[in-house]
This record gives C-alpha cells, structure tokens and sequence, in this order.
C-alpha cells in the first residue's frame, strides 16, 4: 500500500511542480507511533519559502479529496517542506550538484569496517561513488559501491 500511496501522490504533485518550477526531492509516507505521515519534500533553485510550500500543499490536499477510490483514508498529516540543508541524494543530478561538497553515507554493510563516512565527494559514476574523507588525522580517498548505500545526503561539516 505504502507504494502505491506514494507513486500516486507523485503522479498528483509532479503537475503542481511544473507549472511552478519547483523540483519533487523525495515522498515519505511513514508511521510514527500511531499516526501515518505523508511528507512531500520540494525545492527550486535559491531555495523553498514557506508560502510556497503551502500553495503546493493546499493544491496537493484539493486533489487527494477527489481520488476515488480514497487511497489516503490513513494518511493523518500532510506535510510538504523544503528538504533542508541535509538535503538526500537520489539519483545522478543530485550527484552532480554535490561534487566538491561534504556528505554523509550510510551503508547496509560495513566498509574498512565502518558503517558511515563524511567526507567531499570526489566523482561517481553508475556504480560507485569516490570521497575524500578525513580518519582520525589521515586524509584518505575512498570508493563506495552505490549498491550499497543505505542512505546518501549532503552534510554540515562541523
């Protein structure tokens, strides 16, 4: 079901977005204690304000009304936001637009050891991604397999 709510609510955004150039990040639909969520994360080049989010929500809102049959009898909240400065990395333009900037990396399975890694992204191609990233005192240059990656965003360096 979780598929299908988020495929369809793609299918009902993507329009919204075009007509007002803003880009689709990413759709959750998740349960947090007893609530289900469904969070629509948008963005547009300078940034995402908080009037614009709500425009889209309203817009997104009016047409999961008309759905029939209704596939978000569940969905207790609608939330469309800005991903943030931590922004997910998706597909090869998010990527491309990270090259040269500091993420985060989460792995299904240990790499040297180690299940997550910040650092520069270097290059990626289709099947790996290369980082600069500091150990302890050591600088070194890593590569990841992108099978492998659980979870990939940009990061704030500290």
């Amino acid at each position: 079901m979780s598929k299908e709510v988020i495929a369809t609510i793609e299918k009902l955004v993507q329009p919204i977005l075009e007509t007002k150039k803003f880009e689709l990040v990413d759709i959750e639909y998740v349960q947090e204690n007893s609530q289900w969520f469904l969070r629509v994360f948008i963005e547009k080049e300078g940034g995402i304000d908080i009037d614009e989010t709500a425009l889209v929500s309203e817009e997104l809102s009016e047409k999961m009304d008309r759905i029939q049959p209704n596939l978000f009898v569940d969905v207790d909240f609608l939330e469309v936001s800005s991903p943030g400065v931590e922004r997910p990395l998706k597909n090869d333009r998010d990527y491309e637009a990270a090259l040269g900037r500091y993420i985060h990396l989460s792995f299904y399975q240990a790499v040297d050891g180690v299940k997550i890694f910040e650092g520069n992204l270097v290059n990626f191609d289709l099947q790996t991604l290369t980082l600069d990233v500091l150990i302890k005192t050591n600088k070194k240059r890593i590569t990841v397999e992108r099978k492998n990656i659980a979870k990939a965003r940009l990061a704030v360096k500290f």
